[in-house]
């Protein structure tokens, strides 16, 4: 009796498509929606989860979907937005716990408390996908982590525009916290802004006014490279630093129930501030 072999691949192939592979005890899948220009979000994050792992030995792994966006106009951002639902159910494919919109910006410049909308859209389409996640912005993890630690007042950095920052310093107050100085780095290029040099950062921290600050965001942008000042910052100023990385990393990391215990990157991820 004959037997079809490539039937059978054609048939297994289907079902590999069709369904990812099944979760690995102590692993989490984390799906990542970003910025086709960005180059930090998926080097920052990974290290971060990769001293979670080393304190704790659960395992995560990062499965990202890319959404177009070069340079950081609001015309551009907007049409990033527009691609958040189809980002949201590629990334789901990958059955992951969670999912972040890593744009801070990009949600930012849609107006006030856009990121409820953002979180909404993208954990519908995952559900409608057949595979539903908890979904974490990074606008919203910002906002909400500041509020989470009781901080009411920030001095900020970003690498905007000076208009696409006053745009985020009013997003950030219209969600209760106080901006008392933002300077912004004005480089429109999402790639230039991946290059910028984080050493470069302690000295920019140093010149905020500060008076009246209760925290630092130190990089209110997920491509501006700034793991490596965080500590180092937070220990010369004495305020708690938080950027829009590590306060994605807490969110992330309470949608998965895990305490945060990341040393090296600020107080807040090492759960001291929660």
């Amino acid at each position: 009796m004959s037997h079809d072999l490539s039937a059978d691949l054609t048939t297994d192939a289907a079902a590999c498509e069709a369904s990812p592979a099944p979760g690995v005890p102590d692993a989490s899948r984390i799906g990542l929606i970003v910025p086709s220009s960005n180059t930090t979000m998926e080097t920052e994050l990974p290290e971060l989860f990769r001293r979670q792992t080393e304190a704790t030995g659960h395992r995560y792994t990062f499965h990202s979907a890319r959404a177009a966006m070069k340079q950081v106009t609001k015309e551009e951002l907007a049409a990033m937005v527009g691609k958040a639902a189809d980002c949201a159910a590629a990334v789901s494919d990958a059955d992951v716990d969670v999912i972040a919109y890593a744009c801070l910006v990009a949600v930012m410049a849609q107006g006030p408390g856009a990121h409820k909308e953002s979180e909404q859209v993208i954990g519908e389409a995952a559900r409608a996908n057949g595979h539903p996640a908890a979904v974490v912005s990074s606008a919203g993890a910002l906002v909400r982590s500041l509020t989470a630690i009781g901080v009411h007042r920030v001095a900020m950095v970003t690498p905007y525009m000076a208009p696409l920052t006053q745009l985020v310093r009013e997003y950030v107050e219209g969600e209760g916290v106080e901006v008392v100085d933002a300077v912004a780095l004005e480089v429109p290029d999402n790639l230039a802004v991946g290059r910028l040099d984080p050493a470069g950062l302690p000295e920019i921290a140093r010149g905020l006014q500060r008076e009246g600050a209760e925290a630092i965001v130190l990089s209110a942008c997920v491509q501006m490279p700034s793991l490596a000042a965080v500590q180092r910052v937070e220990d010369e100023l004495g305020l708690p630093v938080v950027t829009a990385a590590t306060a994605t990393t807490y969110e992330v990391l309470k949608a998965l129930g895990h305490t945060p215990s990341i040393p090296g990157a600020g107080a807040l991820l090492t759960g001291a501030l929660g």
